[in-house]
């Protein structure tokens, strides 16, 4: 059980280190978006009952921006266009949000 623990463990750091070497621009931007999409999430979880607009929809417009350039680096082409859509409707409700 040790043993295995310890492949899966050195898996998915090996996992991580070719990531981070096959683009370090993309690595940080995944981690940026990744980081953002999180916390954006965590805030409207949190604040369902009376939402927190004004924080996480910019929050999810930037991740959202961050994964169009990452995915698009990595030609992941479906994680392209589902991330370009994020980025439309989320510049949408920033319009909404902010100047309407």
């Amino acid at each position: 059980m040790e043993r295995l623990l310890i492949n899966v463990y050195s898996s998915v750091i090996n996992f991580f280190k070719e990531s981070y070497k096959l683009s370090p621009l993309a690595f940080y931007c995944e981690l940026a978006e990744t980081a953002l999409v999180m916390a954006a999430s965590a805030i409207l979880t949190f604040t369902v009952l009376d939402p927190a607009t004004h924080i996480f929809i910019p929050l999810y417009l930037i991740g959202s921006i961050l994964a169009v350039i990452s995915t698009t680096i990595r030609k992941a082409a479906f994680a392209m266009v589902l991330c370009g859509w994020f980025v439309l409707m989320n510049s949408i409700a920033m319009v909404q949000l902010f100047l309407l």
